[in-house]
């Protein structure tokens, strides 16, 4: 499916910043650095890409301001990862896409991440170049939307990832993120 055919999937991309992003699958940009090479199985990893500390550290702030979110060691990857992961009264709306525990991401050494997004925005993502399924998205129904994100480079390809993990956390717990 092309991204000008997506308007069926407008999958809205809530802003928890002030700056302007798109706020449909189909508006998704077009990543500009080159596709990282990846595993075909798991671990499933980029191979040959190192994080960016900076935009890694910028993330891992982010998410730590969600509400109801908590970062520690995850409980579905390698030792060394970080999760991302629902407090146990946050109200979740789609655990089923949910591929461990409570943990709805993960950031990896290299900075790419693992998350679940919308379907018809997992396909953006990776039809724009921020994303490659994993090799378990079609294991169990409601992993459809089971991606790696790409490590950003810039802090415009961080914006975008930001918006990404913001979306799974909308996505499965069916609320926006506010200021």
């Amino acid at each position: 499916m092309r991204l000008s055919q997506m308007k069926l999937f407008c999958v809205p991309l809530l802003l928890a910043a002030t700056t302007p992003f798109p706020v449909c699958a189909e508006d998704l940009p077009l990543r500009q650095t080159p596709l990282p090479q990846t595993t075909n199985g798991v671990p499933h990893m980029q191979i040959g890409i190192d994080e960016v500390p900076e935009l890694a550290e910028e993330l891992l702030q982010t998410v730590s301001e969600f509400p109801g979110v908590s970062l520690g060691a995850t409980r579905i990857s390698m030792p060394g990862v970080v999760g991302f992961q629902f407090d146990d009264g946050v109200p979740l709306a789609r655990p089923d896409v949910i591929v461990g525990g409570r943990e709805f991401a993960h950031l990896h050494a290299d900075g790419s991440l693992h998350a679940s997004l919308d379907p018809a925005l997992a396909r953006a993502a990776v039809d724009a170049g921020w994303a490659v399924a994993h090799p378990w998205a079609m294991q169990r129904d409601g992993w459809e939307g089971f991606v790696m994100i790409f490590t950003p480079t810039t802090e415009s390809e961080l914006e975008v990832v930001i918006e990404l993990v913001e979306s799974s956390y909308s996505f499965i717990t069916d609320r926006t993120l506010t200021n």
